[in-house]
């Protein structure tokens, strides 16, 4: 193999290496370890995959991009997929890989990782942390593999945008979405009652959504929770470890999911149903166990390098010069979804509340959006115990937090929320608004629960509602921050329904309240 250039570029990296003692896998890290710069001559292996392996069925996808940062993450299979195994896999094949980054799509002046090596210790997910990016900038990168370091191919070109930082105006457009329950989309038996629709192609390709969601070139996805489902169906559902890698590899398996994902950079929160179960907190004496489901979706989500167990999921990013985006843990600190309700339950935990706090009272973004998995306005059914809304829940801490920001004269503070599976938009009465994407797909949505409902949160209809879908659909958000002809930054939020069609347009700007698009919507109010 020809000898590299040791010429030092812009970028560097940090690589974490994986080595076997008698215990398990032990992590030790290079700490930040420059990239090298690629030899043009560099003699690649055809792109054909042989029938040996390993092949990257999953692809690649990006995560956590800031404005000079990103995590890249790959995984090495025994088979080149989409189609499944005898034991409805995608099984992973240890081997050798790099990155390539350039932003030239065909990669004249490179930059590359140093070595990963797949292991089954991290299912084969291989993940490098590239950092001294620029600001605003859109990268190209591909994934180059092999059985070994002699014997390699380069994968697909995929890409990714930097944020354009806290100083910088630059239109800033994501996608948002939630609750992709692939058992309902490919066993055509809906998850409560909403439209069975998927066609034998979509089961073959993976959810209409993804789709439309590309068609809209966003510069990010946000997927804030039920990424996966363990427990359906309910009479199999995954407990094992072998089990529970299987639900991510179905998965993110799909034509359609890997076609998104090359070109668009995620950002990822858990719920319950991809940490353990419906409405699972910490303490259920049942598999999987809590420190497996969090273990394991640090592991599949490119959120942290792969050896580190310990940083919080917690996290804010600063987008632009309007916006910035609070991601907050739902399952992690929790208290037992049956305790009393009171100052003392929490779904946060203090240290995570506190920083809440700090932070946005520190941020001077136009419009500071929480992303929560859960809701915190809703309404919900008044049966569950799970949240932020529910009676016995965990209002008092959602009614401390509202209490605060009305407290500290904070404006524009937004919640978005996954897990409900109807879209909607409401406004607390002390003025906090909630969009929800609702679910993704068709087979996974429900008609909801509306204010003055009975047997919902809001029994006395304190709640406004200026939007809820007329009927079950699957869907997303889709927001844009921009700036306007007069100079003022805009908010526009869109709920779509799965193959992109809108349904609901809100328009903020600045400090004004919501102002709903004068085109006409499908509101069921």
């Amino acid at each position: 193999m020809p000898t590299l250039p040791t010429r030092i570029p812009m970028l560097t990296v940090a690589l974490f290496f994986c080595s076997t003692f008698a215990g398990g896998a032990a992590w030790t890290t290079a700490g930040t370890v420059p990239l090298i710069e690629s030899n043009n001559s560099f003699p690649h292996s055809p792109a054909s995959e042989s029938n040996t392996g390993p092949y990257h069925a999953q692809g690649e996808m990006a995560g956590e991009v800031t404005a000079t940062s990103v995590l890249l993450q790959s995984r090495l299979t025994a088979i080149s997929g989409p189609e499944l195994d005898a034991e409805s896999d995608i099984p992973g094949q240890s081997g050798s890989a790099y990155f390539e980054i350039d932003v030239d799509p065909n990669f004249p002046n490179p930059q590359r990782t140093e070595w990963m090596t797949a292991v089954k210790d991290n299912d084969f997910i291989i993940r490098s942390q590239v950092t001294n990016l620029q600001p605003g900038t859109r990268y190209f990168y591909r994934l180059v593999f092999g059985p070994n370091r002699d014997n390699l191919q380069s994968g697909t070109v995929c890409r990714f945008k930097t944020l354009p930082g806290a100083a910088d105006q630059q239109q800033v457009r994501f996608c948002m979405g939630s609750c992709m329950n692939y058992h309902a989309f490919m066993s055509g038996v809906a998850n409560g009652g909403g439209p069975i629709t998927a066609t034998d192609e979509d089961k073959r390709l993976g959810y209409p959504a993804f789709v439309a969601m590309q068609s809209l070139n966003p510069d990010f996805f946000i997927g804030t929770g039920d990424i996966v489902y363990y427990d359906h169906p309910a009479k199999s559902a995954a407990t094992s470890l072998p089990e529970l890698h299987r639900k991510w590899h179905e998965q993110f398996r799909l034509p359609r999911l890997i076609q998104f994902f090359a070109q668009t950079p995620g950002y990822w929160s858990k719920d319950d149903h991809d940490f353990r179960f419906n409405d699972a907190d910490m303490r259920a004496n049942k598999l999987p166990d809590a420190a497996t489901g969090i273990q394991l979706f640090r592991q599949q989500m490119p959120i942290h390098p792969l050896h580190d167990k310990q940083s919080p999921t917690y996290r804010t990013h600063r987008i632009n010069a309007d916006l910035q985006l609070w991601f907050v843990e739902g399952r992690d600190f929790r208290s037992a979804n049956r305790d009393p309700d009171g100052p003392e339950k929490t779904i946060w935990g203090n240290d995570q509340k506190q920083w809440l706090m700090t932070t946005l009272k520190q941020s001077d973004a136009t419009w500071k959006i929480i992303i929560t998995p859960t809701p915190m306005v809703g309404p919900d059914s008044g049966r569950k115990k799970d949240n932020h809304t529910n009676i016995g829940g965990f209002r008092h801490e959602a009614q401390q937090f509202f209490d605060w920001v009305q407290s500290e004269s904070l404006t524009n503070v937004l919640s978005f929320c996954g897990d409900r599976h109807w879209q909607y938009h409401s406004i607390h009465p002390q003025g906090m608004e909630e969009f929800c994407c609702g679910a993704l797909n068709d087979e996974n949505s429900i008609r909801g629960s509306r204010p003055g409902s009975g047997n919902s949160t809001d029994p006395e209809g304190l709640i406004r509602q200026p939007y809820v879908y007329s009927e079950p659909t699957g869907g997303f958000l889709y927001v844009t921050v921009s700036r306007n002809s007069a100079g003022l930054a805009q908010l526009t939020i869109e709920h779509r329904d799965d193959h992109g069609k809108i349904l609901n347009t809100v328009i903020r700007t600045n400090n004004n309240k919501a102002q709903p698009d004068p085109r006409p919507n499908e509101s069921a109010m």
